[in-house]
């Protein structure tokens, strides 16, 4: 009985496993169907297009950008060929002797070696192309062609690259360009509707955008759109019939305000000293010379300038790089005064016949602190057109003790101090235009009336970049009406700015404007050694930018003998009276006097203006 029991299960576990088997394979089976299906019905359209993708390769083709021009049509920045050694770093075995055997007849510098040695394995990673050297010459491209058979993965391409005849002119205020990256590239062809494919930016290398200057802000304008090219290829890549091609459209070309001759006067006044001139077209708003001293060399910049002259440039002491017309922050000093002067005549705290016996100080009565003026013994019973002409400190300490600091910042922000005062402009500095809460906030302390004393003569706090001057020196010959700075000041709706005033009439603005034609006309005034350096007539302020504080001249003899530590000599101008045109404003660092030292530049850039008209 036993043994029929357990024969009996042996039969049953025979058939289960039978039964088991059977059932794997009719699963393999029905798979084997379902993927057989799959691939010949249900994807066969994806798998054709992939596979139809595998025999294709897409190339960009590179829009010409547009060239820029002055405002008398010559051209400021222009396109030219560049020819540059690119080598595919997934088929090359060791890049260090394949650099060396291309060394033996093409010079690459130390740096594009060692950059091309330590970006070799995340560029082969990644399917990019490499760039050894760039601005081949004609003699270079030939021995490399002679020698071409032995570097198949290496060959010679043509991009355009930005060129210009003043390349030390425009650094600030065109700007440079620079490489593409995968991430902006894949960015500008979805918004041209252009779907990327891997070939696209594989074979993209050395295409350009504007980094800084009008070459960024109106990048999408000069940039034109990427077209595009379908090849078919064979197994190995090689390059057969061309199946689409999508034309690119060259950027458009841009006409800027910019003056060529009065940068080029401009950039020899300021002889690579530090500082900055702006000066603008007065009735449009159009900047017409931008100059930030020194600068650096736009060429070299804008076709691959070497990683040790880069960083030499970076690191010097001067700042090549920092834009110090629009981002260079200054005490406005003296050039205050008019503005100030407007603020009493506004708010009726002084009028034209108003006067004060300037003993050469002034007293604060809440600590008996006291403000010197710069001429000792001071300038004796003054009004307040002497006190623009003869630029009494004691005048203005006296009139802006008299003022309620929260109307005067509302006051000065009018005159463009502490906003943005161009459309344009890249990153343009708001400078500081200090009230309490700022001073609670940033340096946790009340505001004193010693700070609205400093204020009155464009010291203390106050800061303002040479292109918010050259903004207030226009607003003042405009009498209180300009539009915003711009470049391209006719592709522009500028928004105006109006200075509204209850109490300032036409003849206040003409007896402003009289005053600073006296700066420099009158044998009092501040800026009288230009008087004879024109021929037409001038309304100018002058100043002088203290960094360190004195109580004597003897002291600042002592101090002065550190340059970095000398005053700044700074002027604001418009010309020609009575109808002015155009507005300056010069900042040199570290010039010690605004009349003698930047006046001068001041006055050649409006001769150079006034003369080409």
């Amino acid at each position: 009985m036993t043994d029929l029991n357990r024969r009996y299960q042996e039969k049953n576990n025979f058939f289960k496993r039978i039964t088991l088997l059977y059932l794997f394979f009719g699963f393999l089976f029905f798979l084997f169907l379902y993927r057989t299906f799959t691939l010949q019905i249900s994807s066969y359209t994806d798998y054709e297009l992939a596979s139809i993708e595998n025999k294709t390769k897409e190339m960009l083709i590179q829009p010409k950008r547009g060239i820029i021009y002055d405002r008398n049509g010559e051209i400021i920045v222009n396109n030219v060929p560049n020819y540059s050694l690119i080598t595919k770093p997934s088929q090359i075995g060791n890049i260090e002797s394949h650099i060396e055997a291309i060394k033996v007849f093409i010079d690459i510098s130390d740096d594009d070696a060692l950059y091309a040695k330590e970006n070799y394995k995340r560029i082969a990673k990644l399917n990019r192309e490499l760039t050894l050297k760039n601005n081949l010459t004609m003699e270079e491209i030939a021995r490399f062609e002679t020698r071409r058979h032995k570097f198949p993965n290496t060959f010679i391409d043509e991009r355009y690259s930005r060129f210009t005849l003043y390349p030390e002119l425009f650094s600030h205020s065109i700007g440079y360009v620079g490489n593409l990256n995968d991430d902006d590239l894949e960015q500008i062809l979805h918004e041209q509707n252009l779907k990327p494919k891997e070939t696209i930016f594989v074979y993209s290398n050395g295409y350009i955008r504007g980094m800084t200057g009008i070459e960024n802000i109106y990048d999408k304008k000069l940039r034109g759109k990427y077209g595009k090219k379908v090849y078919e290829v064979d197994a190995a890549g090689k390059l057969l019939n061309e199946i689409e091609i999508i034309p690119s459209i060259n950027g458009e070309d841009l006409y800027t305000s910019l003056d060529i001759e009065s940068q080029k006067v401009a950039f020899d006044q300021l002889n690579n000293r530090r500082g900055a001139v702006v000066a603008v077209e007065i009735d449009t708003g159009s900047i017409v010379t931008y100059i930030s001293s020194p600068s650096f060399p736009l060429n070299r910049i804008a076709n691959g300038m070497s990683v040790t002259d880069f960083n030499k440039l970076l690191n010097d002491t001067d700042k090549p790089f920092f834009d110090r017309a629009g981002q260079g922050r200054y005490s406005p000093a003296s050039t205050i005064k008019p503005a100030i002067g407007l603020f009493g005549i506004e708010n009726e705290i002084i009028d034209w016949n108003f006067t004060i016996n300037d003993p050469g100080f002034f007293i604060l009565p809440e600590d008996n602190r006291v403000y010197r003026g710069w001429k000792k013994g001071g300038h004796g019973e003054i009004n307040l057109k002497e006190a623009i002409i003869e630029s009494s400190n004691t005048f203005f300490f006296s009139l802006a003790y008299e003022s309620e600091i929260e109307q005067l910042v509302e006051h000065l922000s009018y005159f463009g101090f502490g906003r943005n005062v161009c459309i344009d402009c890249f990153l343009p500095d708001k400078g500081l235009l200090p009230n309490p809460e700022w001073k609670m906030n940033t340096l946790n302390f009340g505001w004193f009336k010693g700070d609205t004393v400093n204020l009155g003569v464009g010291q203390g706090y106050l800061s303002a970049t040479p292109l918010q001057l050259a903004y207030y020196s226009a607003f003042l010959a405009k009498k209180g009406e300009l539009n915003k700075f711009s470049f391209v000041q006719q592709d522009i709706d500028a928004s105006v700015d109006t200075f509204i005033s209850k109490n300032i009439n036409n003849d206040d603005w003409k007896r402003l404007h009289e005053s600073m034609i006296d700066v420099i006309d009158s044998p009092k005034g501040t800026a009288g050694r230009l008087r004879n350096l024109k021929d037409f007539t001038v309304a100018a302020k002058s100043g002088t930018v203290e960094l360190v504080s004195t109580e004597t001249k003897e002291d600042y003899k002592i101090i002065r003998e550190t340059e970095g530590k000398r005053d700044h000599a700074i002027i604001i101008a418009f010309a020609p009276m009575p109808n002015p045109k155009y507005a300056v404003s010069v900042v040199i660092e570290n010039g010690e006097s605004g009349g003698s030292v930047a006046g001068p530049v001041a006055i050649e850039v409006l001769n150079t203006l006034l003369e080409n008209d």
